[in-house]
């Protein structure tokens, strides 16, 4: 599922595609329970490589309560507090790209990696 991120991102340009609006959670719910119900087996949520915005807390959080598979989420994410908040809203798998590519500091990993696995849900 491509999120609207306030950018013209590479995975627009390249899909051609229209984003879900990044306040219609509805909308977004809507896509993740048909992917559900035709036997997709994960959902992958993206704002997209240079996301102004990541999918917002609110839009994992509707979808968590919604679908049961698992949710990756991508796009945007560029501080292990940030993908600390988005495995809390619901984000099983948190995918990070340019951050990690612009900084080879194996302490920025581990500190993603401890954010996200610091995470306790119900």
């Amino acid at each position: 599922m491509l999120i609207e991120s306030g950018n013209n991102t590479s995975v627009l340009y390249m899909s051609g595609s229209f984003p879900i609006p990044r306040l219609k959670n509805d909308i977004a719910v809507a896509h993740a329970l048909a992917g559900q119900y035709l036997g997709m087996k994960i959902i992958y949520m993206d704002a997209g490589s240079g996301a102004k915005y990541p999918v917002s807390d609110e839009m994992i959080s509707a979808i968590r309560e919604n679908v049961s598979l698992p949710i990756i989420l991508g796009g945007g994410i560029k501080t292990p507090e940030i993908a600390a908040k988005k495995a809390k809203a619901g984000a099983d798998f948190i995918v990070t790209g340019n951050v990690l590519e612009d900084d080879l500091d194996p302490k920025l990993i581990k500190e993603f990696a401890k954010a996200i696995h610091s995470i306790k849900r119900k």
